[in-house]
């Protein structure tokens, strides 16, 4: 088979024989068999074979990768949007793995790469050209309103087709198949820059009509342009504006020497300025270039009238080239990338120690890789920094994974942890199988329950793979305690019908009460009960057991005239209150609302002397007991039936006992008794302290007079009936607010589907969050016709109403999140809503869309 290698005399027959043989190409089987066979007898020989061999291993190893990256490539090629940095990184990490990029398909898959993201960086560029040839052409236009009006008129047409022409272009742009690949940055900006010349324009087009019309009628009001305003004023032989205005004095016409010497000193100043920017942007400086433009713009601005027209053409070419260059970022990439690697380099102190934790560590390097992607979009990628930098980055990594392997430890100990507590509730659940102690039970599931809600954060995975255990074990050891829980409840719902029968009953049976009590206090000593329910069902209970006393008060004594006058009108004005909430309107139901507060403000009429009570026969509080209405009703029959008595002489006070004493405080002296009078002064002097006090301690209960007049306490029937009138009252007005939103917002999105600016809500429908300046923008946004997607609108509105995103579009939300973050001086999404809603009310009308925007105003309408 070997054409007698193994049979040659020498190794170099051996090896020519073997070369003889690999001139056939033998399989690879046969090949293996022989290189094991011969390099036992003769390596040199061998070595022949073990090439070949090594040959056939790169073949195999090339033909997977080119493979492998081919299909990562038509991936890329697939999708709807190309990310010109996984397009670098395709490339990159392709030559690095060793994958033969001069080799089919790989080569053409790296030429199609190549042209696509070509395409993309073409028009990254062509949208900033455009952007500042709408600056340009917003120039042009604020220049115009300087000129004369006859002037303006005649450049107005250019104008216009300039403006139209950069429209299409615009849009040419934005239809381009690789539009979407773009950096989703261009789009809001050109779409700003499309929205800045459009009103420019529409305002210089808007004044130049209506000055118009003030030439062709001397009653229409004159434009607001001052320059055009004062031409036509001329023409009319009105008096100038320079005479409603002294301090602007009329500048006197301009003889042409002056005008020559004006346009030699503006084209020197701005010739000055011209030639710096011209030869930044020749020499390629970016940011010297950016500065040099800055200067020619505030030249222009001073002398930018007296120019001709050659050297106006040539500024504009020249500022032109200046934002090609200064928007070219390719040749800072580099800089970039220097930058990167210093800070993943920095990650790591001296002593390969890390600066920070784990988890900011984690999301450092994912910062700075992130970057890196972005810094690949604007150059070439540059091979021997990425090695440093992943080097960096792979080092600082370690750190990361210690971080997550420590987490991994503390998850097993969680939910090791966790698994050891459902185990204590299953053995807990078996040694009180046949306990009745349901308040220690009750208040140890509690616990279990704690334990398990502080046991510390699970994995999502582990979390429910848990969960269920948990509940099962739960559930059967609070069984028996629920169990016991509804028996309770239905000897509690008995109690209160025996509660029912007792206050029915003509006569109040005190004894009978009271034993009804005792048996709802022991039924609720033995069972404990959610505290909301247990409040509620207590309430309940007492309810006919206080109207029972209330109607036997009532009974015995007879209320005071202005209270029961005062009760009255309270219980009309709710029922008053309870007839508007029938009706449903909510003007009734405020106006009944403010009937009910006026009857309960009313002050009650002051008394007459003779029926003011002595302080010591002062009606004591009443308790909180149920029994309270009869103690105050007896003793309010009591003081009834006390006949008047004539006024008497109010007898002196006893004098109290002495509790302090002033004297010789020191110790081992002895305490006198007070005496009468300092000696040396004269006995019972007025004002003595020695004597008797003028007024004493306890008898303190005018000091704070006087006080404001109150009505008296409202009777229990009345207190309940405005409190629960008024609770309905409140729940009407939000369940008729709730629909008036409602259908406010249907309102409104059916306006938006209909496109019909006259079937948009009111400005009082929709309710003060809406201007009247922002309602027109939406009524207006309708009346266009209907414009392509909102873009980023929605996710604005959905950052400002606070509401979540849908899963699709949770990508574009972050990326639009970190951009507002690097915009400091710009409107936030919860300032500029009514704008956005306006946009999103341009475009077409789409049920995802709707669906979106409802969820979007249900939150921003109520603020």
């Amino acid at each position: 088979m070997t054409g007698g290698a193994f049979a040659a005399a020498t190794s170099g027959d051996r090896a020519n024989r073997l070369r003889d043989w690999l001139t056939t190409e033998p399989a690879l089987e046969p090949l293996q068999e022989v290189y094991r066979e011969m390099t036992a007898r003769d390596k040199g020989a061998a070595k022949v074979l073990k090439e070949r061999l090594d040959e056939l291993k790169r073949a195999r190893e090339q033909d997977a990768l080119i493979e492998q990256w081919a299909a990562k490539a038509e991936q890329l090629l697939a999708g709807h949007r190309l990310n010109i940095a996984d397009a670098l990184a395709w490339q990159r990490d392709a030559a690095k793995a060793g994958a033969p990029l001069s080799r089919e398909p790989l080569a053409g898959l790296k030429s199609r790469l190549a042209d696509v993201v070509r395409r993309v960086e073409d028009l990254q560029h062509q949208v900033m050209v455009q952007r500042e040839a709408a600056v340009l052409l917003a120039q042009r236009v604020e220049v115009l309103s300087t000129k004369p009006l006859q002037e303006a008129r005649t450049s107005r047409e250019a104008l216009q087709a300039d403006v139209q022409a950069w429209a299409v272009q615009a849009g040419q742009l934005m239809q381009d198949s690789a539009w979407a690949s773009v950096d989703l940055k261009f789009a809001p900006q050109l779409e700003a820059s499309r929205n800045q010349l459009q009103a420019v324009w529409e305002g210089f087009d808007a004044a130049l009509q209506q000055a118009d019309a003030a030439l062709a009628q001397a009653d229409a009001p004159l434009p607001s342009v001052p320059v055009w305003a004062d031409e036509i004023r001329a023409l009319r032989g009105e008096t100038p504006a320079e005479a409603v205005a002294p301090a602007r004095s009329a500048k006197p016409k301009m003889d042409p020497a002056e005008r020559q010497a004006l346009r030699e000193q503006a084209t020197q100043a701005v010739l000055k300025e011209l030639e710096a920017l011209e030869k930044e942007v020749a020499e390629g400086h970016g940011k010297a270039s950016a500065g040099a433009a800055t200067a020619l713009r505030d030249v222009l601005k001073t002398h930018g009238r007296h120019l001709d027209p050659a050297l106006d053409t040539r500024v504009h070419e020249a500022l032109t080239a200046a934002g090609e260059l200064e928007g070219w970022q390719r040749w800072r990439a580099d800089q970039l990338r220097q930058e990167l690697l210093g800070k993943a380099q920095a990650l790591l102190g001296p002593d390969k120690q890390p600066t920070m934790g784990g988890r900011k560590m984690q999301e450092a390097l994912r910062q700075l890789r992130e970057a890196w992607k972005q810094t690949d979009q604007g150059g070439l990628p540059n091979h021997a920094l990425w090695k440093k930098f992943d080097a960096a980055c792979t080092e600082a990594y370690k750190t990361v994974q210690a971080w997550l392997d420590q987490l991994k430890q503390e998850t097993a100990a969680q939910k090791s942890q966790r698994l050891q507590l459902i185990e204590e509730v299953k053995a807990w659940t078996l040694a009180h199988a046949e306990g009745n102690d349901w308040r220690a039970q009750a208040r140890e599931i509690h616990l279990f329950s704690e334990r398990w809600r502080n046991a510390g954060h699970l994995s999502e995975k582990a979390y429910a793979e848990l969960q269920p255990q948990w509940k099962a074990a739960i559930h059967a050891a609070a069984g028996r305690l629920e169990t016991a829980q509804k028996e309770s409840t239905q000897r509690r719902h008995a109690l209160i019908e025996e509660a029912k029968a007792l206050g029915a009953a003509p006569q109040l049976r005190i004894d009978a009460v009271k034993a009804l009590q005792q048996r709802w206090q022991q039924e609720a000593q033995a069972v404990p009960l959610d505290r909301k329910t247990e409040q509620k069902l207590w309430e309940v209970f007492r309810k006919p057991i206080d109207e029972a006393f209330e109607r036997k008060g009532s009974a015995r004594t007879q209320a005071d005239a202005q209270l029961s006058a005062r009760d009255k009108a309270v219980l009309d004005a709710s029922k008053a209150l309870d007839t508007a909430n029938a009706s449903g309107d909510a003007a009734q139901i405020r106006a009944a609302m403010a009937a009910l507060d006026a009857a309960l403000k009313a002050q009650a009429a002051p008394a007459a002397p003779a029926q003011v009570a002595a302080p010591e026969a002062a009606v004591p509080e009443a308790a909180p007991d149920a029994a309270s209405p009869v103690s105050s009703a007896e003793g309010a029959e009591a003081a009834a039936e006390t006949p008047e008595a004539a006024p008497a002489p109010v007898a002196p006070k006893p004098a109290r006992p002495v509790v302090a004493v002033r004297g010789d405080d020191r110790p081992g002296q002895k305490k006198t008794e007070p005496q009468a009078a300092k000696p040396g002064r004269r006995e019972g002097r007025p004002g003595d302290r020695g004597g008797e006090r003028g007024f004493d301690r306890g008898d303190r209960g005018g000091r704070f007079e006087p006080r404001e007049d109150r009505g008296p306490r409202l009777g229990d029937a009345a207190f309940r009936a405005q409190r629960e009138a008024r609770e309905r009252a409140e729940l009407a007005l939000r369940k008729l607010a709730a629909q008036a939103h409602g259908e406010t917002l249907t309102q409104l999105l059916s306006a938006w589907k209909d496109r019909q600016a006259e079937a948009l809500p009111s400005a009082q429908a929709l309710g003060k969050a809406v201007p009247a300046a922002t309602r027109q923008a939406w009524a207006q946004a309708l009346a266009q016709p209907a414009q392509p997607e909102a873009g980023l609108s929605l996710l604005r509105l959905e950052m400002a109403a606070e509401v979540p995103t849908p899963a699709e579009h949770l990508a574009e939300r972050r990326a639009l999140q970190l951009q507002l973050l690097t915009r400091r001086n710009e409107a936030g999404p919860a300032e500029t809503w009514g704008q956005d809603v306006a946009k999103v009310l341009a475009c077409a009308h789409d049920d995802a869309t709707a669906r979106r925007l409802q969820n979007v105003l249900k939150n921003l309408l109520r603020r």
